[in-house]
């Protein structure tokens, strides 16, 4: 397999999964709003574009963050390239950019989506984001069953699984840590803090099997613990960087790789996940509260981040070449496929 291709498919993937988390933390944060029966804080609209790693572009844009301002943003704004449009225009492009390698299914379905987020009413959906996030939710949701159903479970496949799973440890250790701000000017055991609590749980898509698995408990410690260290639930942390160890496993295997990657830094990737892994694995109750979860989330984001370029070196496609002939560095592509989100500030409600 082509660099370029397992690149394009990894990066579908990842686009893919960042327009859903976005979506639906969206429309969860504007339920709050409705359940909350008030006007929820700056705070809390905040911690939307905190999540999304866009705070530098979103005050170059609006300033202060309010419901509308935030919406637009999330969903279209011309000048976020991590918008949910701009995701799921980017993933149709990379699939038709390697259209021999995924099924016609895989691309029926992604060619709906896209044209049916671009008929939609823009004003009517900032008033109310629960529509758009809905649509995401089942698009997002059945791309991925058709690709497991449509697609051969080899190589490119598990490039699939792996931007999917790498993007949505991101985006749960992002919310965490977003949110996490938020709670920690709550009084505990206060109906804000329920409410709070909830809300995070359901942007990560975690209440229900929370609740299972927890009961009635609505704690910060056990909410904070599942959404890390849970083996079982797909969007937990631990789960999906466990995941996305295996589909390295299984492309390692291959002798495809490129000579130069191999000779420089074979186990790179797999090194620096199997050592996040490792460290989530042993981790103690006391560095999930207070200061120590804002320390130990930074540290975990930056380590993803590293792992992320382990992959672009060892299997990705590091020139291209433009007209002329001559070579140039990969960057503008990375940049607007995958810019480097570092973890931003917290926020305080």
């Amino acid at each position: 397999m082509l660099s370029r291709v397992a690149e394009s498919l990894f990066w579908m993937a990842r686009s893919l999964e960042r327009a859903e988390d976005l979506a639906r933390l969206l429309a969860v944060t504007f339920n709050a709003q409705l359940e909350a029966q008030h006007e929820i804080g700056a705070g809390s609209w905040a911690s939307v574009v905190v999540a999304a790693g866009d705070e530098a572009l979103f005050a170059e844009a609006f300033g202060d963050p309010t419901a509308e301002t935030v919406a637009e943003f999330v969903l279209w704004h011309p000048l976020n390239p991590s918008s949910v449009i701009a995701s799921v225009t980017r993933a149709r492009e990379n699939a038709r950019s390697v259209r021999e390698q995924v099924s016609s299914e895989m691309w029926e379905r992604l060619n709906r989506f896209y044209f049916r987020l671009r008929e939609l009413d823009r004003a009517e959906t900032i008033r109310n984001p629960n529509e758009v996030s809905i649509i995401v939710r089942e698009a997002t949701q059945a791309f991925e069953g058709v690709t497991a159903a449509t697609m051969a479970h080899g190589e490119g496949y598990e490039f699939i699984q792996l931007g999917l799973h790498v993007e949505r440890a991101d985006k749960t250790m992002r919310i965490l840590g977003a949110r996490h701000g938020v709670l920690a000017h709550l009084p505990p055991g206060s109906p804000e803090m329920s409410l709070e609590l909830i809300t995070l749980l359901r942007s990560c898509s975690a209440f229900e099997p929370f609740r299972r698995v927890q009961g009635g408990t609505l704690e910060v410690a056990p909410v904070l613990e599942y959404l890390l260290l849970d083996r079982q639930f797909p969007r937990a942390v631990l789960f999906c960087l466990g995941e996305a160890l295996r589909s390295l496993d299984r492309i390692s295997d291959g002798a495809w790789r490129r000579p130069e990657a191999r000779a420089d830094r074979p186990d790179g990737a797999r090194r620096v996940l199997g050592r996040l892994c490792a460290d989530l694995e042993f981790l103690e109750a006391d560095d999930l509260v207070g200061a120590e979860m804002d320390d130990l989330l930074g540290d975990l984001l930056g380590r993803l981040n590293e792992a992320g370029d382990e992959i672009a070196r060892t299997y990705f496609s590091t020139q291209v070449i433009i007209d002329g002939g001559h070579p140039r560095q990969h960057q503008q592509q990375q940049q607007q496929q995958g810019r480097d989100q570092r973890p931003g500030p917290r926020v305080t409600a």
